[in-house]
Order: C-alpha cells, then sequence, then structure tokens
C-alpha cells in the first residue's frame, strides 16, 4: 500500500493486487452478461455472488459453479472482498456505491451512478476522500462510433465541434414492462414512471467522453404522457413525473451544444446512438447507417463500425472469436480467455469488464471514473428540473475531472 497525490492535495490510497477478488452483487438478467466475464478474466482470482432472493442466489450458484455466496450487501461489504460489482436496481445504486467505497472495496456500478444531485456529490466525495477505484459501466463509451469519434477528434479532423447529439429510443413495448416488472415487483409503476432525464447516460456519455467537456447549462422540455397504462398519471410514480419523452438542449463549456432526446414512448425500432457536427468535418449516425462527412465528401463506416465475429490478429493458436466486435474495436488489448465469450452492447461489456479489472489491479482510476460519471448523470437530472419549470434555462454543477 502506498500513497498518490492528487492535483488537489486529496491524499488518494493505491493499494496494487496481483489479481482480486470480486463479488457481483444482484444476480438477474444483466449479471449473466458479466459473470462469466469475470469468472474468466486472468487477474480475477475468485468470483462470489450475493443476493437478497435466495432462490435466484442459489439458481446462479449452480448455474455458474461459484461456491461462495452472501445473502446480502452488508454481508459482502464484511468479507474479504476486494471489489464489488453493483448490478442492482438503478435506484439503489449511489448508496451502495458509497456504502461500499467506505468499507474498503473498489467498486463498479451499472448505471446510473444515482438518481439525486446529492447522492452524485456523495459519491464524487466519497472516492476523493477513500482514494478508492470507482467505475460507472457506461456501454456508450466502448461503442464503435464513439471509438471512432474519439480517434477523429483526437486528430483534429472534426475541426471546432458546434453540435452534437445523443438519442436514447426505448419504447415501452420494447421489453420495458418485463424489467420494470423484474426489477421493483409490484411496485413497477412507482418506480418506472422514472423521468426519461434520470437515465441519460447513454446519449450523454459517448459525447462527453469525446470533447473532454461538461455540460453547463439546459433548457429541457418534456412529453405529458397519457397513455391508458397510467405510468405517468398523477400520484402514479415515486418521481411525480408526468413525462415518457424529454427533449434537452445543453450548453458545453466548450462552447459547443448538446441535445439529447430520451422518449420511452416512440413508435420506433430503438436507439443508443449520438451525432456531433464540427466546423470540418461531422459523423452521422441513423437508422440508415454511418457515416462521416466533409465539405466536398461522405464516407460510409460500416466496414469498420459494425460489429460482428473477429479472430485476435497475431494470435493464430487461438481458434475461438471474440464475439459482437468492430474493426475499429482493440481486442488485441483483452485477455485471450474472453474469446468465445458472450458481449453485448455494441462489443462493450468485455472491455468494460477488462478495464475494471485492470484499474483495481494498477490502483489506478478508469476512464469511466466517479468525475465522469458525474459529468454524464448530472445534465439529465438537471434538465428534468428545467422541464417541471418549462424550460426554464439551469445551470449544472460540475465536480471536476479527478486530475
Amino acid at each position: 500500500m502506498d500513497g498518490r497525490l492528487h492535483s488537489d492535495g486529496i491524499t488518494a490510497m493505491r493499494i496494487c493486487f496481483r489479481a482480486m477478488k470480486i463479488a457481483i452483487v444482484g444476480t438477474g438478467s444483466f449479471a449473466q452478461c458479466f459473470i462469466p466475464l469475470y469468472k474468466a478474466h486472468p487477474l480475477v482470482s475468485k468470483v462470489v455472488l450475493a443476493d437478497l432472493n435466495p432462490e435466484k442466489l442459489d439458481e446462479n450458484r449452480l448455474r455458474h459453479g461459484i461456491d461462495e455466496t452472501y445473502s446480502s450487501l452488508e454481508a459482502v461489504l464484511e468479507s474479504d472482498v476486494d471489489a464489488v460489482a453493483l448490478l442492482t436496481q438503478n435506484w439503489m445504486h449511489g448508496p451502495q456505491a458509497v456504502k461500499a467505497l467506505n468499507a474498503g472495496k473498489a467498486v463498479y456500478s451499472a448505471v446510473p451512478a444515482g438518481i439525486t444531485i446529492a447522492e452524485v456529490e456523495e459519491l464524487v466525495r466519497t472516492v476523493e476522500s477513500t482514494g478508492r477505484i470507482y467505475m460507472i459501466g457506461e456501454t456508450s463509451y466502448y461503442y464503435p462510433g464513439a471509438i471512432y469519434c474519439r480517434q477523429q477528434f483526437a486528430k483534429g479532423a472534426f475541426g471546432k465541434v458546434v453540435y452534437s447529439e445523443g438519442e436514447y429510443y426505448h419504447d415501452w413495448d420494447h421489453g420495458l414492462y418485463e424489467v420494470m416488472k423484474a426489477r421493483a415487483g409490484d411496485r413497477w409503476r412507482e418506480e418506472g414512471g422514472m423521468p426519461p432525464m434520470h437515465y441519460p447516460t447513454h446519449s450523454t456519455g459517448g459525447i462527453i467522453s469525446i470533447l473532454n467537456s461538461y455540460a453547463t447549462h439546459v433548457s429541457c422540455q418534456g412529453f405529458v404522457d397519457h397513455d391508458e397504462d397510467g405510468i405517468y398519471a398523477p400520484g402514479a410514480n415515486a418521481y411525480d413525473n408526468p413525462f415518457s419523452n424529454q427533449t434537452a438542449l445543453f450548453r458545453m463549456a466548450d462552447g459547443s451544444m448538446m441535445r439529447v432526446n430520451e422518449f420511452r414512448r416512440i413508435g420506433h425500432p430503438g436507439a443508443e446512438r449520438m451525432s456531433m457536427f464540427g466546423t470540418e468535418g461531422c459523423y452521422h449516425n441513423t437508422c440508415a447507417g454511418q457515416v462521416w462527412t466533409e465539405k466536398n465528401e461522405v464516407t460510409r463506416l460500416e466496414d469498420v463500425l459494425t460489429c460482428g465475429r473477429r479472430k485476435l490478429p497475431g494470435h493464430p493458436d487461438i481458434e475461438a472469436e471474440f464475439e459482437d466486435v468492430a474493426p475499429i474495436h482493440q481486442i488485441e488489448r483483452l485477455p485471450k480467455e474472453f474469446a468465445g465469450l458472450s458481449n453485448g452492447h455494441q462489443g462493450s461489456h468485455q472491455f468494460l469488464v477488462h478495464e475494471f479489472v485492470t484499474s483495481v489491479v494498477d490502483g489506478k482510476q478508469p476512464q469511466n471514473s466517479v468525475w465522469q460519471a458525474a459529468r454524464y448523470l448530472l445534465p439529465g437530472l438537471v434538465a428534468h428540473q428545467s422541464s417541471v419549470r418549462g424550460g426554464e434555462l439551469l445551470s449544472i454543477p460540475d465536480y471536476g475531472s479527478g486530475n
């Protein structure tokens, strides 16, 4: 164990491991994507499971061949695990992460990082005071389009970015009823009526990670829902939220603009995507495909951004292929043990797991750090406040970059 000194004067404890022991907290459908990856990672010495539901816990113990289980997060935090992966209900993430950090554990959290500004601030301050590793599992960071745009931005191909737009279109008829009933049981309407802008990170994450900037102000409008399911009816949900769709326009610290659509009632097959427009070049993503444009040229990007199956370059001895990855993904960064294992969300799952494990083992904060998590989420939380106030322009807090 040794100490690091951040530029802001906060001393962070650095703990390096040869391998780490991790607890997967929450064994629902999303956990099935990640348990095999953590088990396969060569720097993970052991995976344990935790769930409040004893039947579900035992089922997953048998399914994944795991011999150590816990009946609660509290029990996990009293154990010798080095880290926890919080794959629990979304409204629990913030307080659970703070509790785990204060117990001396590194934390991987599914999105969102919290559901209130106060939760996000407490989370940031806890990481700063404890020096522990925290990573938000924002999938859009590793989407092929985001990787491509980071490369283009780094070499100046955009010129000056003027405007960006992010869209998360997920209609209730595309599995949301089942998801919320599984997460909240009889309370599914109470939690299902969460403001769409409380879940903005699939729209904001790619853009903010590319620009290395943050949102400073927002004006947002909401669509008042009248569907017969009553999820957004007065008094029906825990958030007193009437909006099923919200559109926000943000002012960014770099002088550009960002528009975000978070829609839950829409005649659309669904999308998690972004587009970016600069003075010299633009990246545009629609249902028709992805293109790079310049003033006199249009380049289609399917050849580099379409996900499929790929063999690891330079390792002919590895017979299995990597799944759901695009040519732009640097699969040579991944452990060879991931070949043949499931992946998801446009190739992001394996990269997220690898980033978190190596961050903990090396004692270094990840790219998707707590400061980035705040910058991905706070724009949406404030945007909802703006929509409640008729689109009033509101300022967005920022807690820095952690550097």
